[in-house]
Parts: structure tokens; sequence; C-alpha cells
């Protein structure tokens, strides 16, 4: 390459990068101004009716143990409630033989700022997207994240079927699965998921308690062995990738009673075909207030786990050397009558995400392992570590 032409490459490449950076700067800066809106004003829990002829009456539609998830009519969005998330986990390899851990997520937030407002200028909703590249050979973690407020072209999620987006970042479902675009400022990931089971409807008929309190309560469907294709970039260098993912849709108005500080979750895809999905909520003293989760077998058939069928056990902790937080990230699982050994894929697996959701939280990719062989692959969450999580 000649000297000009080199130094006009490098000329737009900086200037590519200074557009990306002032693009994410702006980003950052709308995402503190609504957060600290939103804790100004403490967006309070009111119930209401699921139809949106109430949305202007109270700000969140409550969780109803009588109305249970229907599909296909809830892969879509469901904004009169106050936090919702599309949660894609998985396992890739290269065509190297590398194994590594992905996630894309996307997240929807109503606000409820200013009541009923007419004008179309006033934010309804805020749209969030975390992915993350777990990689053992190079020791870490790429991740990235987006925030913007919906409508206007910035970002939205639609009614009636997966199709969420910030920015350029998108996940949608068409008929042959789920197709996902992530183009981070170190790693890209362009991912298509094909279904291979049926959704797993999780709690009673997808309605999935969270609490002591009946009203802590979500709508809960996971789709496991998701069979993954695709492309990653890291630092400029492609891979073709294969894979299995896990794809959690979630959506709640109360999450988390008052007493709960945080959850630890794994989604586990089963050699055997079968899945497990199991999580505790945690209290201030670290114990579970409760537990849950559902266990499929290689038949198909599904066992709802009630909260004394499932026990967490931490195993082993990791600090994390730039918060200071510590993490379980081995663990052994109770679920019915199986018992499960955890192990990370690589213990540094710590999100930071205080740009966008306000929270630092692990989660990562693990193995499985029964009476010490390998069972299964998925992915392992822990919040609330380093302080209360307050979902926003």
């Amino acid at each position: 390459m000649k000297p000009v032409a080199a130094r006009r490459m490098v000329v737009a490449r900086i200037a590519a990068a200074r557009i990306a950076a002032a693009r994410i700067a702006a980003a950052r800066v709308v995402a503190a101004l609504i957060v600290a809106a939103m804790q100004l004003t403490g967006l309070p829990v009111i119930a209401q009716p699921r139809d949106a002829s109430a949305a202007a009456t109270a700000p969140y539609a409550p969780v109803l143990a009588s109305q249970e998830i229907e599909l296909p009519r809830d892969y879509g969005s469901h904004p009169l409630f106050r936090t919702e998330w599309w949660y894609a986990t998985g396992w890739l390899t290269t065509r190297g033989g590398e194994s590594l851990g992905f996630q894309v997520t996307f997240f929807g937030t109503r606000l409820n700022l200013h009541g009923d407002n007419p004008s179309a200028f006033t934010p309804r909703q805020l749209i969030i997207g975390h992915a993350a590249l777990s990689d053992p050979r190079r020791g870490r973690l790429w991740q990235d994240q987006r925030v913007e407020r919906a409508g206007f072209g910035l970002a939205e999620a639609r009614v009636g079927n997966t199709d969420v987006w910030v920015g350029s970042w998108t996940l949608a479902r068409g008929a042959a699965g789920y197709a996902a675009h992530i183009d981070g400022t170190e790693f890209t990931m362009d991912l298509s998921f094909t279904p291979t089971q049926s959704p797993m409807l999780n709690g009673t008929a997808g309605v999935s308690r969270k609490g002591p309190d009946p009203a802590a309560a979500s709508y809960y469907y996971s789709e496991p062995h998701l069979a993954v294709t695709g492309r990653i970039t890291r630092a400029g260098h492609g891979d073709e990738v294969t894979g299995e993912a896990w794809l959690d849709h979630e959506w709640s108005s109360e999450y988390l009673d008052p007493e709960a500080v945080g959850w630890d979750w794994i989604g586990i895809n089963l050699r055997d075909g079968g899945a497990l999905m199991a999580f505790q909520i945690r209290g201030a003293d670290g114990t579970a207030r409760w537990s849950g989760g559902s266990l499929r077998g290689a038949d198909g058939r599904l066992q709802i786990l009630a909260p004394e069928e499932v026990v967490f056990t931490p195993q082993r902790h990791w600090v994390s050397p730039r918060t200071g937080i510590g993490y379980p990230v081995a663990w052994q699982v109770r679920a019915g009558a199986r018992r499960f050994a955890l192990e990370p894929l690589l213990d540094d697996q710590e999100n930071d995400t205080r740009l966008s959701t306000g929270a630092i939280y692990w989660e990562g990719a693990v193995r499985a392992l029964e009476n010490g062989t390998e069972v299964g692959r998925g992915y392992l969450e822990l919040t609330g570590y380093g302080e209360k999580l307050r979902l926003r």
C-alpha cells in the first residue's frame, strides 16, 4: 500500500472511531439522564389490568395466575409491564476448535415519568442491549452495551412477535428461528438460532413465582437447544461458528419482593436432549427466599420444581480485580432427585453495565457435571452480590 493511501486509511479509521465514540457517549448521557429521572420519581409499582385501555390510569400491569402464556402471541413485547427481557446465551465453537460463551440480551423498561402526558416526545420505554463473548484462550470477557429510548427510529420492541432493536443491534424471530446482529466496539456477532424443541413454559403454565408473596412473579418461557450458526469477530479477526443456545423471555412488574437482593440462575442444555432451568432468589442474609425450576427429561416430560426441590450450594468464590466483588462461580445444585456440579468456562465473566442498567453482575458459560462426568453446558447468572439489585 502506498504511504498516501495508508495515511488516508488511518485517518478514515480514526474518524470512524471518533464518530462511534461520540454516538456511544451521547447514548450514555441520555441513559444517565433517564436513570436519574427514574431515581428521583421512585417509579411506584401499582397493579393494573393487562388490557391497554387502562394504560393511562396506572403505571404497570400485574402478573396474574389466572392468565397463562399464549404462544405465538406472547413472543412479542408487553409494554404495559415494568420490565421485560429476551436473553440468548450459549456455547460456540470456532472452526479452529475454540470454545466460547456468548450472551445477547435485550431489555424493555417501561417509564412512568410523566403520567398520562400525551406528548409524542414523552419517553414511554427504554430499550437496552447487552452483549458479551467469554473467551478463555485470551482470558477475557468481550462486552458492550447500548441504551436508547423507544421510538423516533432509535429503538423498539414490537408487540406480537420477537422483534427488538436498539440502534444497529437487533434480535428478530422469523419463520426459521431467530437472528441476532451485534456490532460492538471490539467484537461483532451475527448469529442464527434454529429451534429444535418446543418452548418450555416455566412455573404454572408460564406463570413463575419469585417470592413468598404471589405478587412477586413473572411470565416466563424458555427455548432450550437452539442450534446456532453464524460469524463473530474479535478485534477485527473473524471466525465462523456453530453451537447451541438457550433463549429466555420473561416479563414482570414486581420481580423481586422488598426483602430480596438478587438471584442465582442457571439454564443448562443437557447432552441427552433434556433441559434444566433453576433459580434461587436471595435475601440480605444470603439465604434463599424462594427457589424454583423446570427439568425437562430426554423424553420431553416436564417436571416443575417446587422451592424445596431446588438447592444452590456455593463451592468456590472468585473476587473481581476491578470491582472487588466476590462471586460464587462454582456450585452444587440439587434439582429434584438430580445433583449437578457447575464449573465456569473461565472465572472472569463479570458484566459491568452501570452505563445502561446501573448493575454489575456475573454471567457466564458453565459446564454441568453429574458424578464427575460432563452432562451439559449452559449459563449461570449471579446478581445482587455487590449491592442490592434494583430493576429499572
